[in-house]
């Protein structure tokens, strides 16, 4: 396992930054596909059904693919992975509570909020300020030039998202030094489910066991969960937890192809310009972040 400093691994390895970076983008790829299926779902399950059926058979798979060791930990390790488990659990509620209500693209767009903000706090570099600023502005161009017509309870649920988003951030990197392999990932994954499943138990009732809500959950918990927070946890052992942050902010451009690809919503040019102007502070923090334990 990589070494920490103040709780962030202390450099890339095992494949370097250009792992890291390509990990990141299928990670989101995945993700942000997988959450325009799982809107299809909202009305056979509800938004809490939806979430439900995605933490509980994402948590089946990977501890079914993983098994991971339980014993061998001390408290702190089985703290910080029951902490991992609620800020996943926190996040995917929040975040498809926000999608019920507002459009992927600026749901996403305000939950990268979050990564971007961990990203300016962890900058130790002029430039990653620079990156930051830029991702950031083609963030609110994305989203029209201003939230204020969104839906307020949508946009605070993505809000709220976006914060457990950077908790998750920090946590993975701590799950990543302390568990092997995808040990930590699929035993908070375990822990998330748990925490939801009451809630979607009372929203959906049966509508969770019905066969084609099922299949097409079964679908959005390996495209939304299982596979991106494993590539996501993978990318965490080779890139700055600040790289990585930045990096999170080509998700509103891969969501709003997914809302177009999947959903019909299409792109005005303006959002085109936030597009360009978001890769190109990604890929800026990355160029601009000097390589360490190589």
């Amino acid at each position: 396992m990589p070494p920490i400093t103040n709780g962030l691994p202390a450099g890339p390895r095992g494949g370097g930054r250009l792992a890291g970076v390509s990990l990141v983008v299928a990670a989101a790829l995945s993700m942000n596909f997988g959450s325009a299926v799982a809107t299809l779902l909202f009305p056979r399950a509800g938004a809490l059904g939806v979430v439900t059926l995605r933490l509980v058979l994402s948590a089946l798979l990977l501890i079914a693919i993983c098994r991971p060791r339980l014993r061998g930990h001390d408290r702190s390790d089985w703290a910080v992975v029951c902490g991992f488990g609620l800020a996943l659990g926190a996040m995917n509620l929040l975040f498809y509570q926000a999608i019920d209500r507002i459009a992927l693209g600026p749901a996403v767009t305000l939950e990268v909020l979050g990564p971007l903000a961990l990203s300016v706090v962890s900058a130790r570099r002029p430039a990653s300020y620079l990156w930051a600023g830029l991702a950031l502005v083609g963030v609110f161009l994305l989203g029209g030039g201003g939230f204020g017509a969104l839906d307020p309870a949508g946009a605070a649920f993505a809000l709220g998202a976006g914060a457990m988003w950077a908790a998750y951030i920090l946590m993975s990197s701590r799950v990543g030094a302390s568990f092997p392999n995808a040990d930590g990932l699929a035993l908070a994954m375990g822990v998330a489910a748990l925490i939801t499943l009451p809630l979607g138990i009372a929203s959906a009732g049966g509508n969770l066991v019905d066969p084609m809500t099922l299949g097409l959950g079964l679908a959005v918990a390996v495209l939304a969960s299982g596979l991106p927070y494993t590539l996501e946890l993978l990318a965490l052992r080779r890139l700055p937890a600040g790289t990585f942050a930045v990096l999170m902010s080509l998700a509103p451009a891969i969501a709003g192809l997914a809302g177009l690809l999947v959903l019909g919503q299409t792109l005005t040019a303006m959002q085109c310009v936030a597009i360009s102007m978001v890769v190109t502070a990604s890929l800026g923090a990355v160029l601009s972040t000097p390589q360490r334990g190589m």
